[in-house]
């Protein structure tokens, strides 16, 4: 059932229907980091995966096809989640690392990731001054984050992304939950990593179903390729419109989902 982008259905109050579409089918597992499998918090480095979450990731990647589909670098992700034998996508998928190790790389954004490290450097300089702003580097993506930053501060912010963003017209700024993320203006998300996970393992939608389970709007690229092969679960406790066709409400929620998708 493929649903409206405003009506998004309650994860847990069809489970029963939901449980029909999993029945006698292997399932891929795909879920976002931060705001999904850890609550929102103030910095980056604060976003630690609880050894709750952390081992209902395991026990389901020891049933399912898992991958981790995050913002952050790979080698970051990676770090906090610790586990292995799944897939690894980092910088919003432009750098995949497979459960033996292989490594795949997006040519064209490493073609341009000098100017990723130029803006870099720019940014921390122009916004050096602007108090509860952090820049991030996250390999082949810069995240700048403003969610302690005063209100009256916020246009500073805003304003130094896109000053620098007009001289580099190989880059391109989208926002997310109070971050503006400055990527490779190429026809890559954390969509087409998907996709390219999916056909790494020969995905067959007769036999298969995929699920992709985040919260921010860098999600929605993920929900939309997930047409005919499964479904998206939209973490948020407000309904918004969305590609995804269920929602549950937060975290915890997650860790019920995570439960539902081992044993079902």
């Amino acid at each position: 059932m493929v649903q409206k982008k405003e009506q998004t259905l309650d994860f847990f109050k069809n489970l029963d229907e939901i449980k029909k579409r999993l029945s006698l089918k292997e399932i891929f597992v795909f879920l976002d980091y931060d705001g999904t499998l850890t609550p929102i918090v103030a910095t980056p480095d604060l976003a630690i995966l609880s050894k709750e979450m952390h081992d209902k990731i395991k026990i389901l990647s020891q049933k399912r096809n898992v991958a981790i589909v995050s913002g952050r670098a790979t080698d970051d992700v990676k770090d906090k989640v610790k586990i292995d034998g799944i897939f690894y996508a980092g910088s919003h998928g432009f750098e995949i690392v497979t459960p033996h190790g292989d490594v795949k790389i997006n040519q064209q954004a490493k073609n341009i990731k000098n100017d990723i490290d130029s803006v870099y450097k720019e940014l921390l300089e122009k916004l050096k001054e602007v108090s509860g702003s952090l820049v991030e580097h996250v390999k082949y993506t810069i995240s700048v984050h403003y969610r302690l930053v005063e209100e009256k501060d916020f246009s500073k912010v805003e304003i130094a992304v896109n000053d620098i963003i007009k001289r580099y017209p190989n880059l391109r700024k989208t926002k997310g939950k109070k971050v503006f993320e400055i990527r490779p203006d190429i026809d890559w998300d954390k969509g087409k990593a998907v996709e390219w996970i999916l056909g790494a393992l020969k995905f067959d939608a007769k036999k298969q179903i995929a699920i992709y389970i985040g919260d921010d709007t860098t999600d929605e690229d993920a929900f939309k390729v997930l047409k005919d092969k499964g479904f998206g679960i939209l973490v948020s406790e407000n309904a918004r419109e969305t590609k995804a066709e269920y929602r549950i409400n937060d975290t915890e929620e997650v860790k019920k989902a995570l439960d539902f998708l081992i044993e079902n």
